[in-house]
Order: C-alpha cells, then sequence, then structure tokens
C-alpha cells in the first residue's frame, strides 16, 4: 500500500457531509492496516446524563476499524457487515484517541479491532468489526482523489 492511497481516504473521510456536520475539527490518520482518529468531545452530541451518546463511540469505533481494514484495499470501498461495541465508561469532556488495527483478512473479508481512549489514556470503549468488498469503485466522485 502507498502514502497516495491513506491520504486519498483521509480526504474521503474529512470531506463526507456526516463528518463535516459531526465532527468539524476531527483528525484522521490512516496507516497500512490501521487508523488513528483525535476528537474533541462536544457537549451537542450528550445525553440527558451529560455525558457523551453512545452513537459516538459507535461512529468513532467503526470508523477507525473501517480505515484499517480499507487501508490494505485500494480498489474498491469496504463496507461494515457487523460490529461489537463494549461501553466501559462514560465521557463527560475532553480530547479521546480512537485507534482501529487490522487484525485479519482474507480475500474477501477483513476483521478488525478499534479502541477509545481518554487524554488521561483510560480505555472508555472497544469494539471490533468484519469487512467485506463493496462493489463500489474508489474514485473522485466519493472524495478518494
Amino acid at each position: 500500500m502507498t502514502s497516495t492511497h491513506f491520504r486519498k481516504l483521509e480526504r474521503m473521510y474529512h470531506e463526507s457531509k456526516v463528518n463535516k456536520l459531526m465532527y468539524p475539527s476531527i483528525q484522521l490518520e490512516v496507516g497500512e492496516g490501521k487508523a488513528t482518529i483525535s476528537y474533541q468531545t462536544d457537549s451537542n452530541y450528550f445525553h440527558a446524563l451529560n455525558a457523551l451518546h453512545g452513537s459516538v463511540y459507535f461512529k468513532l469505533l467503526d470508523d477507525v476499524a473501517f480505515f484499517a481494514a480499507n487501508s490494505v484495499v485500494e480498489e474498491v470501498f469496504v463496507l461494515t457487515s457487523s460490529f461489537n461495541i463494549h461501553f466501559l465508561r462514560p465521557v463527560t469532556s475532553g480530547q479521546l484517541i480512537a485507534t482501529g488495527q487490522l487484525k485479519f483478512q482474507s480475500k474477501n473479508l477483513w476483521l478488525a479491532e478499534a479502541t477509545i481512549v481518554n487524554e488521561k489514556g483510560k480505555e472508555v470503549g472497544f469494539g471490533s468489526g468484519s469487512f467485506m468488498k463493496s462493489q463500489i469503485a474508489l474514485t473522485a466522485d466519493i472524495g478518494y482523489y
């Protein structure tokens, strides 16, 4: 894999509508078989008990696992086929770091694990997902340029 592929994946992520809406200052970094996201918590995504909503945990975990998988697939977009998540502790403020790591790959299946740690280095959640090839080519039309 090449660093050009990784930078194109990063641009694709940053240009997606949902990320522009939810995470205007988020940072994604992709490497071979791995990805990292730095995220500053935003109280707009807190639930009634004043902590980060689980949907944000899921998005961060799925995103880094997805990019860890797609980092080794240059021709098409991969799709999440399943994802399991575990919430360990609430997040009420601060910087979060999500990391994804490819754990297994075959011709048509990729498995990746992901974790989120808070600024004190404590794990707040983790998950694992399986990913498969789509029929969607990685092109400029989807932000891959």
